[in-house]
């Protein structure tokens, strides 16, 4: 990982890191003297160059280090920095030879941005990338806990794999899948929703957030790939579940001394490159946007470029997000009150947030910051849609944002500023560059110049645009020959 802080004069564009892992690298190119020089990954490797960058707007209170320091400068010293970029090796828990994400050394980046939290793990040696983006509310506590505990928990439940792997083999040879029913099937699509095949304990905790599409008669039967990204998937979610039960328990033993505490969430977007498979989870409005070549007979590659939404927007201004809780709640009136869920949150998906998931935390708070009438909690769901895409040939580049990005820019704009910046840009950063492009946007909305908006203390600038990270994946390993991204 390569890092450093970006342009900041009295403004908050702080978080900026890359990664460079094009096997064919010339090995006499010097990097600069700041730089750590990385050994080279496999040619397995689907990825061959990571860019992130991250824009503050909210101004934050001091760690809260909840739960007596559990969650504070103890575990969160190489995340809670925006200049903490650096290699270091595996814990016990991240090296057991025969776990799903195997490795020995890992490269680890993260830093904090107003509420946002952004962190990217890869191996070198196997060529894997984890990628997340925690988009805290209400305080930063949530967004804290989950960069200081999401990546470990989910690495303990992708230890389990493979002696579920060999159970599953069991109930796959009598033709059942884990819960009792037929095996996937995949259809002709590069993408695949892996909320259809989870076991039925998971389809049925929220039977009615997708549309489950049925296998088609004349598909075959891919047993063994198809289990696998099941079981990554299932294991992603698991994590979660852990985790938000984790955190909701020490928000109640803490709610006495902080009721604030229950009031306070993150939407999560978890992004995982492992071979060709990208997996994604997300709740709420984080995207992961993939830049890929479509059909076509134009004569300029870039006009056949085309953006696809990996993940779902999980807001009430989405219709069937929408539906979905009111139909949960249909005896409660006051379900969406002024575009918001409770009249307290646009989101209908987070994590957190326990004071519409559980009435005994709602009458923590007092006055108007109390939820009247809560007569059906959870009001916000913790079930995130989960999603598998095969990466092609045609496959570009994955934009992994928070929604403060999107506030400015629709995902086709995000592709096509990302890819002229990467043909005129060899060697240069594609994440620092949007967020420069979106803080001239909101300049110009509010009649401001560049200087003078960066010039505006967090807090105040929350009026102008929200906390912005994005991380850029460059796919493919023959796609970029120069060094990774530095910063300014």
């Amino acid at each position: 990982m390569r890092g450093g802080i970006m342009i900041k004069p009295e403004g908050e564009l702080k978080v900026s890191f890359g990664y460079q892992c094009n096997s064919n690298r010339d090995s006499s190119c010097e990097d600069s003297d700041e730089y750590e020089t990385l050994p080279e990954l496999r040619r397995n490797s689907s990825f061959s160059c990571l860019s992130g960058a991250a824009l503050s707007a909210n101004a934050t209170l001091a760690n809260t280090n909840i739960c007596n320091g559990l969650i504070g400068a103890e575990i969160l010293p190489s995340w809670d920095s925006p200049n903490s970029f650096r290699r270091v090796p595996s814990s016990p828990t991240l090296s057991r030879s025969e776990g799903f994400l195997n490795a020995m050394e890992v490269q680890v980046a993260g830093g904090a941005a107003g509420e946002d939290r952004v962190q990217a793990v890869c191996s070198e040696e196997h060529g894997w990338l984890f990628c997340a983006i925690y988009d805290g509310f209400n305080g930063r506590d949530a967004a804290d806990f989950l960069a200081g505990t999401l990546y470990e928990t989910i690495v303990f439940y992708f230890n389990l794999l493979d002696w579920e792997s060999s159970q599953e083999s069991i109930k796959a040879s009598s033709g059942l899948d884990l819960d009792g029913s037929l095996p996937y099937i995949e259809d002709d699509s590069n993408t695949i929703n892996e909320e259809r095949f989870l076991p039925q304990i998971y389809r049925d905790r929220d039977s009615n957030v997708d549309n489950v599409s049925k296998n088609t008669p004349c598909a075959k039967p891919k047993i063994s790939t198809d289990s696998f990204r099941h079981g990554v998937l299932d294991s992603l979610q698991r994590a979660l579940s852990q985790a938000e039960n984790d955190f909701l328990y020490m928000v109640e033993q803490e709610m006495e001394d902080r009721p604030d505490l229950v009031s306070v969430g993150s939407c999560v977007l978890v992004v995982l490159l492992h071979g060709k498979d990208l997996y994604t989870l997300n709740l709420g409005d984080s995207r992961a946007v993939l830049a890929t070549y479509g059909d076509g007979d134009f004569m300029n590659r870039s006009e056949r470029l085309k953006a696809i939404q990996l993940t779902d927007s999980h807001t009430v201004d989405d219709e069937g997000e929408r539906m979905r809780v009111l139909c949960d709640h249909p005896d409660d009136p006051m379900t969406i009150v002024a575009g918001r869920v409770k009249g307290k949150l646009k989101v209908t998906r987070a994590f957190g947030v326990g004071y519409l998931k559980k009435k005994k935390l709602n009458d923590a708070l007092m006055g108007i910051l109390q939820v009247r009438n809560l007569l059906s909690p959870p009001y916000v769901s913790t079930q995130p849609s989960l999603n598998v895409h095969r990466i092609s040939k045609s496959d570009c580049f994955v934009v992994v944002g928070s929604d403060g990005l999107f506030d400015f820019f629709t995902n086709d704009e995000v592709v096509k500023l990302v890819h002229s910046y990467i043909l005129s840009n060899p060697s240069g950063d594609p994440a620092k560059f949007l967020l420069e492009q979106l803080v001239v946007r909101a300049a110009n909305c509010a009649g401001f110049s560049m200087e003078e908006l960066m010039n505006i203390p967090a807090g105040r600038r929350r009026k102008y645009h929200d906390d912005v990270t994005v991380i850029v994946i460059i796919l493919g390993t023959n796609q970029r020959t120069t060094k990774a991204s530095t910063c300014v």
